[in-house]
């Protein structure tokens, strides 16, 4: 058995309050998902994840398919990116559903590792 120090699983967000704390924090857009994290200040603890699908993305079969995803790619690959006493919920898109899994759990690991890649230039910066 490994000691709870090298434990690459990450903890759960469960409750409402967990989830519109991590909104205050930075967020990083995608095609497949919303990543939102929120470093706690706490590096001791370990890192935390919750999952949201929206109902506007399908039924409940759909939803819990694309949760499920999420979920195995998360264990598979992207545990290991997270660090310590930070806070992350992935917010589900539809095109989740038919993307291959070896995209996601890709783009999950480098959204997670990586600020966001592009930004908006400011405004008024555009030549005319």
């Amino acid at each position: 058995m490994t000691s709870p120090k090298h434990n690459p699983t990450a903890g759960r967000l469960k409750s409402r309050p967990q989830f519109l704390a991590v909104r205050k924090g930075e967020q990083r857009k995608g095609p497949l998902f919303l990543l939102e994290v929120l470093d706690r200040g706490e590096p001791e603890t370990g890192p935390r994840v919750g999952f949201t699908v929206t109902k506007k993305h399908g039924n409940a079969v759909e939803r819990n398919r694309m949760r499920r995803r999420l979920k195995e790619a998360v264990r598979l690959s992207a545990g290991f990116a997270m660090k310590p006493g930070h806070d992350y919920v992935i917010v589900a898109r539809r095109d989740l559903l038919n993307a291959p899994f070896e995209r996601i759990g890709k783009t999950l690991s480098e959204r997670i590792e990586n600020k966001q890649k592009y930004s908006r230039p400011p405004a008024g910066s555009r030549k005319e």
